[in-house]
Formats: C-alpha cells, structure tokens, sequence
C-alpha cells in the first residue's frame, strides 16, 4: 500500500480501538491515535529510500540500511505478522520508562504521520528534513508534557505495526508467511489489489478517513461537542 494509505489506517486502528486503550483524557487520546498512524509506517524502514527512510536525512537513513539487511531485504522480517509486532514492541517497551526515549518514539511516530499525511496539510514544511524535526519533536514534547510517562507507547507501536503488515497482506506483493520465511522465503497475498490503483486511492483512502472519523465522534469527547450542533440543524432537531 502507499505511504498515505498505511498512515491512514494506522489512524482508523487507533481511533477504533481508543476504548480498550490504555490511556486517559483527550491529550492522552490524541498521542494514541497519532502513534499507531504514524507506527503503521514504521515496517518500511527496512527499504532505503521510503518514507521512513529519508524522513530525518542520515538520522533515520542510516538505521533503515542496518535494518534492511537484519530483515534480509524489503517485506521480509518487518513485514512478519508475528515477529515484527513483538520485536518492535519488545524496543518500545525498552524505551517507555524513560523520557528522551519515550520523545523519540513519540517524535518519530508524529514525523511519520505528518509525512505520510502531507499532501492534506498546507505547506511544505513537514516534507523537508528540518521542518520535519522541529514539527515531530515539538509535538511530542506539548503531548509529553500534558500527559503520563506513555508506557502504552509500546502497545501503540505493535498496533501501527500489524495494521500496517495486514494492508500490504492484500495487495498482489503480500507479506511473508509468519515465522515459516525464515527457513522458506515465501509470501503470501490475500487479495490480486495492486498498490496505488483506483480500488486503493479512490474506495480504501476515503474508507480510513470515515473510518477514523467516525471512531473519534464515538469514542471520544468530540460527541458532545458535535450533537448539539447536528441537533441544531433543520430536520434533525425535530
């Protein structure tokens, strides 16, 4: 799937799993939505060249190349159902005790999303390496500063990870059969959906948009704030 498209779902997974969630408040909301969108890229870190991988120039360049090879290539380790959820949770959870590691998981997962979401937000500012930064880093440290220690953020994590193997699982490149590619390089592919065709762009996008929309009106404080306004409208007050 596209970049935007595996953003976008990571926000729907968050958004409608926000009652199981274990965090609190709306600013606590808000960091898990953001982090399973933007973690739903995370898995392509193991291609030099993607999103992931020139986001922060030779910040995240540099690991993606490591990664890559550890993967034995694009769509194999990281795109395992079973081991990449784990092991990059394991590394999340690693992190969430402290607080820069915890600034650089959130940093990274806002950064990814605003990448992957540029092409809605006005400006050019979050496409270029430095405005990227400041952006990502700013943004997780307002969210860190009006919330708990995010010891959730490991959970967040796995999430955006499977979410974004169970996008690539339907389209005709397919993922690795779980654990079984390790010793038998093969793949498999639910669905014949190329990437990038009309089904993708023109019926999945608008899905995860509604999708996330929907889940934020019913699962958070947005309601009520809503209602009144849709009960305000002629033929639905009465």
């Amino acid at each position: 799937m596209l970049g935007h498209s595996h953003a976008l779902s990571g926000l729907a997974a968050g958004a409608a799993t926000l009652p199981w969630a274990p965090v609190g408040g709306t600013v606590g909301q808000v960091a898990w939505i953001a982090a399973v969108g933007g973690m739903a890229m995370l898995p392509d870190l193991d291609h030099s060249g993607s999103t992931v991988s020139d986001m922060w120039g030779p910040l995240t360049d540099v690991p993606s190349g490591a990664i890559g090879r550890l993967a034995r290539g694009h769509r194999w380790g990281t795109h395992d159902a079973v081991l990449a959820p784990l092991v990059f949770g394991a590394l999340a959870l690693a992190a969430a005790d402290a607080y820069w590691s915890s600034l650089l998981l959130l940093s990274l997962a806002i950064g990814l999303a605003l990448r992957a979401l540029h092409f809605v937000i006005p400006g050019r500012a979050e496409n270029t390496v430095v405005g990227n930064l400041v952006l990502s880093w700013c943004g997780a440290w307002l969210l860190l500063e009006h919330t708990a220690q995010p010891g959730w953020l490991p959970w967040a994590v796995a999430l955006g990870v499977l979410t974004h193997i169970g996008g690539d699982a339907i389209t005709t490149q397919g993922v690795p059969v779980p654990l079984l590619w390790v010793v038998r390089r093969a793949r498999v592919a639910l669905t014949p959906m190329r990437t990038g065709t009309a089904l993708e762009t023109g019926v999945l996008v608008p899905a995860f948009v509604l999708a996330t929309l929907w889940c934020v009106y019913l699962n958070t404080d947005v309601r009520g704030a809503v209602d009144p306004l849709l009960q305000a409208l002629p033929g639905l007050s009465g």
